[in-house]
């Protein structure tokens, strides 16, 4: 697969910003469905409590924010992104559903937060598939692990399987383009976009091996959606 040398920050500009509420929901199925079920799972795990999330990716729809915490009214959360447009989209999803009194809002990336910070969980959604190489993946992985308290669940949730080595879930991803009203001409282009565009792990295996590689237990998966999976797995005590 060939790469880019376009961080993943300025790959979300304003133009993708704009537009990323309706893309992401084609491009993936059971879009809500993927974050309804990450807040369930976490509830599952802390229980209805106080409880301090650290949500890594936040930009753009704000989703997993905004499921979670109609769930649990006594969470609180910790929003970081290094894109500002993205940024800016989510804060203003977060204004419209009233939940900026209930969320620090942070431009940047996890290491800029205080190494001292400790949260009770933490979310992933959407981003390993854009960080190019095993290394930046292990980076991020590795400093949400050190935020954490002992014992804590982080949802990671984005793309595995080398894209090319599944031609039968590209061709249907192509479909599901077309099912929403892409000309052929769009679809080959998209088709185009995600093969260049995106590192994600080469398969399940994968994904659990980075999250043991940085300190996390075994995964559990609790949704997959054709290239699209999402698991959770606990810090491991100390």
């Amino acid at each position: 697969m060939s790469q880019t040398s376009t961080s993943p920050a300025e790959k979300f500009d304003t133009s993708r910003a704009s537009e990323y509420a309706r893309q992401s929901r084609i491009a993936l199925a059971g879009y809500d469905a993927c974050h309804d079920l990450a807040a369930c799972m976490l509830a599952a795990s802390l229980g209805s409590r106080p409880a301090n999330i650290l949500v890594v990716g936040a930009g753009g729809t704000a989703q997993e924010i905004i499921a979670m915490a109609a769930l649990e009214p006594q969470w609180h959360f910790t929003a970081v992104d290094p894109s500002v447009p993205m940024l800016e989209t989510a804060t203003a999803q977060l204004q419209a559903n009233d939940l900026l009194h209930r969320t620090q809002v942070h431009l940047g990336h996890v290491e800029d937060l205080p190494a001292a910070a400790s949260f009770d969980a933490a979310t992933l959604i959407g981003v390993l598939h854009h960080l190019n190489g095993d290394e930046p993946k292990r980076q991020i992985l590795q400093a949400i692990q050190a935020r954490l308290k002992p014992g804590a669940p982080l949802i990671v949730a984005g793309n595995h399987y080398a894209y090319a080595s599944q031609p039968l879930m590209l061709q249907a991803w192509g479909q599901r383009w077309r099912q929403q009203g892409a000309s052929a001409q769009e679809v080959k282009a998209k088709l185009g976009k995600i093969l260049q565009g995106a590192d994600p792990p080469h398969s399940e295996a994968a994904v659990q091996a980075l999250l043991h590689e940085a300190g996390f237990g075994e995964a559990t998966r609790f949704f997959s959606s054709l290239f699209w999976g999402a698991w959770l797995a606990c810090k491991t005590p100390s």
